[in-house]
């Protein structure tokens, strides 16, 4: 198959011949301890590398996939048994493949994601779950519906501090919370946002399969260091900005100890809002409907490159060193703070000196995905965890980009108040690259 193959109907024809049970394509049968599972993963380079060291220990990978060729040839140095592919559509082709790890630009997680699903396989797919609103809903539909085993990729929920963070809030010790306080220090340094696309371009490496990478996003010209491999991430077509990049994240604990749903309100303010990049700043405000651990309505507050809460609102002492990354739970008998990495700290400090934090213990979070394929155990992120986390984290891009504020109906996946904002909830999708039914 060629890259231009329409991508609809090849999904449709080759999914047409597969059972959208429980079991894998493959015909394996799971449940013994030492049964190994085949692997292919579908992005090797950065952090697709690290995935694909990690779900492969005690099994076999036998198709490794990425547009890029110098990383796929590093890959395959590590894992010579793997068949090599520069398109994940031939890569699904191949029929042993059990579970498929899926570490690629944002743009791309929900249409390789989505179509591995439809042919029985099991899914880890980096955070955030996908690009927009829409895919992350399509997303955990498609999990439900083909019976597969899903993970999210934020490697942090399986971590003792947030466990231990998590329990201090179910167990009430600083009461109902009413708001809570999450920043970050990205996009800053690490990629570039609040952009103007240029006008040149440049010649496409001979490695780079340049239609490939692009994939469901605009036909546009390659420019060198600008998008492959890594600053993409403040590109609207391709990443999510900061909040999408680290919103799964430091939003995970938050979701997981309050038991938030959908938010009702979601209301950005930051520099004039660009077509094409991220800002260089944004603070968002959400109200998310009360939860047994809340007050009748909560608050969540995001901000980004390096904004922070007022101080007073932490209440830690004066020569508390802080945290580039962190949450700040507000409760009625005092705050919790758990940092990225910092451990989980409750202020103001003489209130709870005689408090004994919880001792939980580190998973691995993606052995857990492996031997819950093999029917030992349940995975933490699932797709039906992760898909409304992802639409949460992402309405935030859709309030700012749509001029600041948006009134959101869960059930119908409308915006409304806002003419401007219903537009970001899915995206346009090149010819050719349109997703697949259900």
């Amino acid at each position: 198959m060629n890259v231009t193959t329409n991508r609809r109907t090849f999904l449709w024809q080759t999914s047409a011949s597969m059972t959208a049970a429980a079991a894998v394509s493959s015909g394996r049968t799971y449940g013994s301890a030492l049964e190994k599972i085949n692997l292919a993963s579908v992005g090797v380079g950065g952090k697709g590398a690290s995935d694909l060291r990690e779900t492969a220990v005690g099994h076999n990978v036998v198709a490794i996939c990425d547009v890029d060729a110098n990383r796929l040839a590093a890959a395959a140095k590590d894992f010579p048994q793997a068949k090599t592919y520069t398109d994940w559509r031939k890569l699904l082709e191949q029929k042993n493949i059990d579970a498929v790890t899926v570490s690629t630009p944002d743009h791309m997680h929900a249409t390789i994601s989505l179509a591995a699903m439809s042919l029985g396989k099991h899914v880890y797919t980096q955070k955030p779950l996908t690009h927009n609103v829409q895919e992350a809903r399509q997303m955990q539909l498609a999990a439900e519906k083909h019976r597969v085993v899903t993970q999210m990729g934020i490697q942090h929920h399986s971590s003792a501090r947030i466990k231990n963070a998590v329990q201090i809030i179910r167990d009430g010790v600083i009461g109902k919370v009413s708001e809570v306080h999450t920043w970050t220090d990205r996009p800053g340094a690490f990629w570039k946002q609040g952009l103007q696309r240029p006008e040149r371009s440049d010649p496409v490496p001979s490695s780079l399969n340049w239609d490939l990478w692009l994939g469901v996003a605009p036909q546009r010209p390659f420019v060198s260091a600008l998008f492959h491999p890594f600053h993409w991430r403040g590109w609207w077509d391709y990443g999510t900005g900061a909040m999408g990049d680290m919103g799964c994240h430091i939003w995970d604990p938050v979701f997981t100890a309050l038991e938030l749903k959908s938010p009702t309100l979601i209301e950005a303010q930051g520099p004039e809002p660009d077509l094409e990049s991220g800002p260089l700043w944004c603070e968002i405000t959400y109200e998310f409907p009360g939860t047994r651990h809340t007050t009748d309505t909560v608050k969540v507050v995001w901000y980004e490159a390096g904004r922070q809460p007022d101080p007073a609102i932490i209440k830690a002492p004066q020569n508390w060193p802080g945290s580039l990354n962190g949450v700040l739970f507000v409760g009625e008998r005092g705050n919790l703070f758990v940092g990225f990495p910092e451990e989980a700290q409750l202020f103001p400090l003489g209130d709870f000196s005689d408090y004994q934090l919880p001792q939980h213990e580190d998973n691995n979070h993606y052995t857990q995905w492996t031997q819950a394929i093999l029917g030992q155990g349940q995975t933490s992120c699932p797709f039906s965890y992760a898909g409304p986390l992802t639409e949460a984290v992402l309405l935030g891009n859709v309030a700012y980009r749509s001029g600041g504020k948006v009134t959101w109906d869960q059930q119908k996946m409308k915006t409304l108040g806002n003419d401007n904002a219903q537009q970001f909830i899915g995206r346009t999708y090149r010819t050719g690259w349109e997703l697949s039914p259900l």
